[in-house]
């Protein structure tokens, strides 16, 4: 029997050489250079979807599945439509981006979570010296020193006593005991 380099018609040499030009042509298309650049496929493909999604005739500007059949892209992942659309709408922050050697990786998915990461972190330096005034309401009108405090009544007091301890599931009399203990405590050092 010979030494065959054939496996069912086809040499091991020309299977390698397919081989290798697939590995080529998936580096290609799975190249963040490549991919953005002005003919890439991500740029190609986003702004082909700003544009359908600009002539939708849904108000969402969603684009129908029967137009990206029509247009033959309904096989790509909706996720990379997604990105490339985000790419193009994004595309001038995201070339700044690159070329600040702020990103280094090699697809949209980790570009965007390293804008995200960038952005947040500038927030959290712009607003890290002042303090934070969530839920703060700013009193229209200085209170004066002299002014009387506000007074409650003792059933007013008492409510929100019983509302609290159900609030915390804490029962009264545990609550009453405490504060005969206080005021026993009071008492003591007054004398």
């Amino acid at each position: 029997m010979k030494n065959s380099t054939a496996t069912s018609g086809t040499s091991i040499d020309a299977l390698v050489k397919e081989g290798k030009a697939l590995g080529s042509i998936w580096r290609q298309v799975n190249s963040l250079k490549q991919t953005i650049k002005e003919n890439g496929f991500d740029t190609r493909l986003g702004k082909l979807l700003q544009q359908l999604k600009a002539s939708s005739t849904v108000d969402s500007g969603q684009i129908p599945t029967h137009v990206l059949r029509t247009h033959g892209i309904q096989q790509i992942d909706r996720r990379r439509r997604s990105e490339a659309l985000w790419f193009v709408e994004n595309e001038k922050e995201c070339r700044e981006f690159i070329a600040n050697g702020n990103f280094k990786g090699s697809s949209l998915t980790a570009l965007q979570a390293a804008m995200r990461k960038a952005a947040k972190a500038d927030d959290a330096e712009t607003t890290e010296g002042e303090p934070s005034n969530v839920g703060q309401s700013e009193p229209t009108e200085q209170p004066k020193a002299d002014a009387p405090k506000q007074r409650y009544s003792k059933t007013a007091i008492v409510n929100a006593v019983i509302a609290q301890a159900e609030l915390n599931e804490v029962d009264l009399e545990e609550i009453i005991n405490d504060l005969l203990e206080v005021l026993a405590d009071r008492q003591k050092a007054a004398a």
